[in-house]
């Protein structure tokens, strides 16, 4: 079981560092979904991420203070809109395609900035 857990843990992490660059993929649940399942199946990676100097903090802080750093926001906010808008204009033939799109983005935006604004 603590093998199936640390996969899962290792797929969730590589999907959340990949939703850093993708703001489709939500970066901090899969991220707090990684640490979950390395808490239980393997400690030696649950403490290598937690101490992490650039994924630690990000989780710790959204563990703490349910809160996203402004900056945070700004980026994904402005990364959905410039990726779904793009796909919306230049990808997508059909009207309900681009209604999609542009449904998703509000969609995760309304998301992300539901969340507190961390000082």
């Amino acid at each position: 079981m603590k093998i199936l857990l640390t996969a899962l843990g290792l797929l969730s992490l590589g999907l959340g560092v990949l939703g850093i660059f993708l703001p489709v993929l939500p970066t901090t649940p899969l991220l707090l979904l990684a640490a979950a399942l390395f808490l239980r199946g393997n400690r030696n990676l649950y403490d290598w991420l937690m101490n992490h100097p650039e994924l630690g903090p990000y989780i710790r802080n959204f563990m703490e203070h349910k809160a996203i750093p402004l900056r945070v926001k700004v980026i994904s906010v402005s990364l959905v809109w410039i990726t779904l808008l793009n796909c919306a204009i230049f990808v997508a033939e059909h009207w309900a395609f681009r209604l999609f799109f542009i449904l998703l983005a509000t969609a995760i935006t309304v998301h992300i900035l539901s969340y507190k604004t961390m000082k």
